[in-house]
């Protein structure tokens, strides 16, 4: 099979399409034919193995996966010997690692149907933007109806599933994003749109029982000035760093939650089998739409991999194979 192979860290000019061997199951794996991959800033952080404290987990001086992608769509080309849920030809997508590859094998834990109103992009752009979303809002945040919740960087792969899926909980939102995407973050449900470049939202008066940040770009302290007294900033993301990256904003967050009465907390998204269905059942209701910025086929991988480095997608970078 084709894969989009890399062997050493470094820019995406150290990916290269190769023929590689088709991985070969366990008894618990699908082998499924990629129709649909999405990239992530996770992507990002393994290419270039940065921060270096993550290379802890990815290896130390090279890769030790050799092929990125950890979203993926497509079909069940067979099942090891004790799956039960799926067979050859359904459509399915979740979480998976090597997604960047005309096949990988995936944990009959890590997938679900696809639903049948969404094309394979879409259901590719899903899986960890998703996650990062709900578990944020939902586990750390504790939303309900009537909450106040400002989404900072509305427009990017996870905010435009965090407007939707904290407008399917009943919450007031309001997205903050740049001019050319006020419009777009309105369009999927944002109750009001801050264009940052026009009014700060630190400073407005305006008062939130959520915020959740994926942009990092401004202080702690200013955050929590848009918190009401009980409030909670959930830190996604956070200033790029080549040692610890957003962790020293995560340690910050932690130390500062120790002594005032708002709470900071930082956000690891984790695949689950549950939240997946849970997503799968918001995506077949319509309540959430995944937002495609731009689509690249797998040959066009690192092209798709320097459009998200530079940090301005809008919603979701998908790699169709």
């Amino acid at each position: 099979m084709q894969a989009i192979v890399y062997h050493e860290y470094g820019s995406p000019d150290v990916l290269e399409l190769e023929e590689v061997d088709t991985p070969a199951m366990k008894d618990h794996e699908v082998l499924v034919r990629v129709r649909a991959a999405s990239v992530n800033p996770l992507d990002w952080h393994f290419l270039t193995g940065t921060p270096y404290i993550a290379r802890l987990q990815t290896g130390l001086l090279r890769p030790r996966h050799g092929i990125l992608g950890v979203d993926v769509a497509g079909q069940v080309e067979a099942v090891g010997s004790n799956v039960t849920q799926f067979q050859p030809g359904d459509e399915v997508f979740g979480g998976s690692n090597g997604s960047f590859a005309e096949y990988v094998c995936v944990s009959e834990s890590a997938i679900v149907q696809k639903p049948p109103n969404l094309t394979f992009e879409e259901a590719a752009a899903v899986p960890i933007a998703a996650f990062t979303a709900l578990q944020g809002l939902r586990d750390k945040g504790g939303i309900r109806r009537g909450h106040k919740v400002l989404i900072n960087g509305a427009s990017g792969g996870v905010g435009t599933f965090a407007v939707q899926i904290a407008k399917s909980f009943g919450a007031e939102v309001t997205g903050v994003c740049s001019t050319k995407n006020v419009e777009m973050v309105r369009s999927i449900g944002a109750d009001r749109v801050i264009d940052y470049s026009q009014e700060d939202f630190t400073q407005d008066g305006q008062r939130y029982d959520i915020l959740l940040d994926m942009v990092g770009n401004r202080s702690l302290s200013e955050c929590r000035r848009a918190l009401n007294a009980k409030g909670i900033l959930i830190v996604v993301g956070g200033p790029k760093a080549r040692w610890l990256g957003p962790l020293v904003r995560v340690f910050k967050a932690l130390l500062v939650s120790l002594v005032v009465s708002q709470k900071l907390v930082p956000m690891l998204a984790h695949q689950n089998k549950d939240d997946l269905i849970f997503l799968q059942r918001l995506l077949e209701a319509g309540e959430v739409t995944p937002v495609i910025d731009r689509r690249y086929t797998l040959s066009e991988v690192p092209q798709a991999l320097r459009h998200q480095g530079e940090g301005h997608t809008r919603g979701k970078t998908v790699i169709t194979v």
